[in-house]
């Protein structure tokens, strides 16, 4: 019997755990559905980065960087959306690159606009239209200098010249950074797809899987109906933010925006992690009499390290393939997805190089770190030692990717937890699967920092 011997004020606090986490993830995922998918932005800017980058690139190979005209796809992309919802430089974008030259148009416009300085725009492009020989002072626009793009635009608008802001140097830039763009992921699925070929080729000569040693706390399935649910879910998610949200706008009167975001990211993600990683504190200390560092309850093997570390690198090369296939055909067959990460958003627009600092913190270090402890240190093992290795795996797995609450990043989730999973039991180290996932990430992260312009 699974809930043998436990006492009945454990039981219930399991229950009331469980029920409030349902709530939680049910409500979360439905809400994913009203966020926006940050994809259109990735793209958006991954096609401004082109445009910029269009004088350095080499005649020989603009065939394989610049397919079509970069302005055309934004403003294709932007027509594919209702006008109410773009946000007003995306609406600014779409009437500067747009043909239309409808004076009326710009006045019923103009109203909709809270930036004045857009406001003052979409007065100059009425004017345009109204006369095409009209030709502004490059001056009056000097204002929107800070955003390069928008700056190239109205060049081509209004017939200045940008170079003093699009210089050689700036332009060189902007195609290193589309370079790395298109061929870091290239490149790591092409290397991650020849592992995959040859740990299947492995697997199937030696006809089984070399599954390390998986050792587990001595604990329930109840601890870890208390560990997620309770700790990771009640305590982590609805309780915590609670404390962190409040210290953070205590001290963030005077400052940026942006800092203050992930202020609240950065400590919201620290008090999170403290009643969980606590519960297993208490849960270690209750089986052995006391709590020692220098034990590896979770099977870190740090040692060696060098073995480790490549564990965690060939995991992460060899399942990006398959992550990319199932998000490929995830926006195949469901168009403009909602429910991204909102910290995506966060990361691909900031500027403040602290909050950055602060945002790379968390994602490639904090976080990796604390979900392994609790995914594939603790509950990955116990599963495993109930119902065997791969329905732990794979049950470790769609945990992890609910607890993301995210619907449209589900199912990637799912096959990188698998894949997490896998290198946990390969490599019979969780400090293999740590480096991985926090490769994952820091990969995504360098994503949305060479996105920035």
């Amino acid at each position: 019997m699974i809930f043998k011997n436990i006492s009945k004020s454990k039981l219930t606090l399991a229950f009331i755990s469980i029920v409030i986490t349902l709530f939680v993830w049910q409500q979360g995922l439905r809400d994913s559905l009203n966020r926006p998918s940050v994809s259109f932005d990735i793209s958006q800017k991954e096609q401004e980065i082109a445009e910029l980058s269009i004088q350095s690139i080499p005649a020989n190979l603009k065939k394989f960087f610049i397919i079509n005209d970069p302005v055309d796809q934004i403003n294709k992309s932007l027509f594919e959306v209702s006008f109410e919802e773009l946000t007003e430089r995306n609406k600014l974008i779409r009437i500067i690159s747009s043909e239309s030259n409808d004076p009326i148009i710009f006045k019923n416009i103009s109203k909709d606009f809270e930036n004045k300085n857009f406001k003052f725009l979409i007065d100059e492009i009425e004017k345009k239209s109204k006369n095409n020989s009209y030709k502004p002072n490059s001056d009056k626009f000097d204002l929107f200098k800070g955003d390069r793009f928008l700056y190239h635009l109205l060049s081509r608008k209004f017939d200045f010249d940008d170079s003093s802001l699009i210089t050689k140097s700036f332009s060189s830039k902007m195609f290193l950074k589309i370079l790395a763009i298109r061929l870091i992921p290239l490149l790591t699925i092409l290397i991650g797809s020849i592992l995959a070929l040859k740990i299947l080729w492995s697997t199937i000569s030696l006809k089984k899987f070399g599954w390390q040693e998986i050792k587990s706390l001595d604990l329930e399935l109840i601890d870890m109906v208390l560990l997620i649910a309770g700790g990771f879910v009640v305590l982590g998610e609805v309780v915590s933010p609670l404390f962190s949200i409040s210290l953070v706008e205590l001290f963030s009167e005077n400052i940026s925006n942006e800092l203050s975001q992930s202020l609240k990211i950065f400590f919201g993600y620290l008090f999170m992690a403290i009643p969980p990683l606590g519960i297993v504190y208490y849960q270690i200390k209750s089986l052995n009499g006391e709590f020692t560092f220098k034990k590896d309850y979770l099977q870190f093997n740090f040692l060696p390290i060098k073995y480790a570390i490549i564990q965690g690198i060939n995991g992460w090369l060899t399942i990006v393939p398959f992550v990319l296939l199932i998000s490929l055909i995830m926006n195949s067959l469901i168009d403009n997805q909602n429910g991204s990460n909102p910290l995506l958003e966060i990361v691909l627009n900031n500027n403040n190089y602290l909050s950055f600092f602060l945002l790379f913190v968390t994602t490639t270090l904090l976080a990796p770190l604390f979900e392994e402890i609790i995914f594939r240190g603790i509950l990955l093992p116990t599963l495993s030692r109930d119902f065997g290795v791969i329905p732990g795996i794979i049950v470790s797995a769609f945990i992890f990717a609910l607890a993301h609450l995210s619907l449209g990043e589900m199912p990637p989730l799912f096959v990188l937890g698998i894949g997490l999973g896998i290198t946990r039991v390969a490599s019979g180290s969780l400090f293999s699967s740590v480096i991985m996932h926090s490769l994952w990430n820091g990969l995504t992260f360098l994503n949305l920092f060479l996105l920035r312009i």
